[in-house]
């Protein structure tokens, strides 16, 4: 298991570093770390979002759904997204 970010979702003309840095500060990924460390471990994560989650965030996400063992539930613009065990409901068609 491991996550690499995909630095391809940042639209920025930036340097690399700078892109792994912008794709660590989007909303979703600091509301999960946030709920991490603020719930008990039996109940799910829910993320309301009025954006859709771009794949790399949604890629984080599957990995951190596993690494806890928690259930994560994020709805965004177009669907929801309930990501248990490193797996995705919209099956990866985010």
């Amino acid at each position: 298991m491991g996550y690499i970010p995909d630095t391809d979702f940042v639209l920025h003309d930036v340097e690399e570093e700078q892109k792994e840095q912008f794709l660590f500060q989007h909303s979703e990924k600091i509301a999960v770390a946030y709920g991490i460390i603020s719930t008990t471990p039996s109940k799910p994560i829910r993320i309301f979002k009025n954006l859709r989650v771009c794949g790399d965030c949604h890629t984080a996400l599957k990995y951190i759904s596993m690494a806890t063992e928690r259930e994560i539930v994020v709805r965004d613009s177009n669907r929801f997204h309930h990501m248990k065990n490193g797996v995705c409901s919209c099956n990866d068609y985010w």
